[in-house]
């Protein structure tokens, strides 16, 4: 048996489990310099101190200011309380700086009046902090209209969600998904329609709000990203489109998908699209002959996958029993309690987050500088989005207006 194929087979030794909860439970953890990154010794993952090594930095400062983050087991949701949710295997935030996110939201806010979405439902949309979402996420800059670049194009990806598939802003046709996803993908990778037809087709895209988000974050972004970088996000979107069009296949017919499914599914819609901006937010670019590599691309989708198993369980608190999510599909699967369910999905969530470790770690001693800077990028987008949802007021009821 391969290690990797041990490393999915075998539990966590007990030292493991030990030196984890250790970390995340102990007010007193160290700060960012000394976080246990992929492969640093004594490893997280019981590897030992031979194993290679992320950077703990990326090359050129970080931002000083803010705070690690709170630790997992013991965090503070929105509206008081303690956190819900059991202990995870996930790093804590590198860097809070409150005063940064509330900058980004205010703008990101305005602008999303701007564009239309969310109509009557702004004060939500500040509430629940996607600003701050960014902010955590993307801890190598403290430029806020990169960050704000980045806010835009995640608030129209949900808004895709919010407005089409989850119906939470208008009624959702899910008769229709199908013909929405197309047209608003016309504007993300832009349609050229002969010039008769032309016409009829942006009056469409101008009346959808959503639409609109979508070619003003788009065409927004490249200010900050090449045109190879924007490619990368329209394949990661049209990906997430055929994951929603699963989803309105499952509400029509009326299928409660096997856990399986729903774990592919997990894999392409996730949080990808969002993850895929680490590097023109921060100022680099990956090259596509390193982010095209079939290795790389694995753990790029392990963490798109494992963070959104992370809003699986903090969004069970907004959802309805019969709604898609991996603990209620366990639940229902595995005739367990809802705690027992959560469990397991937290057992899956850490089985992704250790090999994910173990092989970033490996492809950051081997590759060039710029992967190795993007795989510490993906760790601290996966502790600033672990944080985020432990405190957004759209995952916690009592927080809520």
């Amino acid at each position: 048996m391969s290690s990797l194929s041990r490393m999915f087979a075998a539990p966590a030794a007990p030292e493991t489990a030990a030196l984890v909860d250790a970390l995340l439970r102990d007010p007193r953890r160290p700060g960012p310099a000394e976080l246990p990154m992929p492969g640093r010794g004594p490893a997280p993952n019981g590897a030992g101190t031979g194993t290679p090594s992320l950077p703990v930095h990326p090359p050129g400062p970080l931002p000083s200011s803010g705070s690690v983050g709170t630790e997992v087991a013991g965090s503070r949701v929105a509206g008081g309380g303690a956190d819900p949710v059991p202990v995870l295997y996930c790093p804590p935030a590198v860097r809070d700086d409150p005063a940064l996110g509330d900058e980004v939201d205010d703008r990101l806010v305005a602008w999303a009046e701007e564009v239309g979405v969310y109509p009557g439902q702004l004060d939500r949309v500040r509430a629940a902090g996607f600003g701050r979402l960014i902010m955590l996420a993307h801890p190598e800059t403290d430029d806020p209209d990169r960050l704000l670049a980045a806010a835009k194009c995640a608030l129209a990806e949900w808004s895709v969600d919010d407005h089409y598939v989850d119906g939470e802003v208008e009624e959702a046709r899910h008769d229709l998904l199908g013909q929405r996803l197309a047209i608003a993908h016309s504007v993300i990778d832009q349609a050229h329609l002969p010039r008769r037809y032309a016409p009829e087709l942006e009056r469409v895209v101008r009346a959808d709000p959503v639409a609109v988000a979508l070619r003003s974050s788009i065409e927004n972004l490249g200010r900050y990203a090449t045109w190879q970088q924007v490619r990368r996000l329209r394949h990661e979107l049209a990906i997430m489109f055929v994951a929603y069009n699963q989803e309105g296949v499952w509400y029509t017919t009326g299928q409660r998908p096997p856990v399986w499914e729903f774990l592919m599914h997990r894999h392409e819609n996730s949080f990808v699209p969002c993850m895929a901006l680490i590097d023109p937010v921060a100022g680099y670019e990956l090259p596509a002959e390193q982010f095209g590599r079939p290795e790389v691309r694995r753990v790029f989708t392990l963490a798109g996958s494992a963070s959104v198993i992370v809003n699986d369980l903090y969004s069970m608190g907004k959802e309805d029993v019969d709604d898609f999510s991996l603990p209620r599909l366990i639940e229902t699967e595995d005739g367990c309690s809802p705690r027992e369910a959560m469990e397991r999905t937290v057992a899956i969530h850490d089985e992704l987050m250790h090999v994910f470790e173990a092989e970033a770690a490996a492809l950051a001693a081997t590759g060039p500088p710029e992967l190795g800077r993007f795989l510490w990028g993906l760790w601290a987008w996966m502790g600033g989005s672990r944080e985020w949802h432990a405190s957004t007021a759209r995952y916690h009821r009592t927080a809520q207006a």
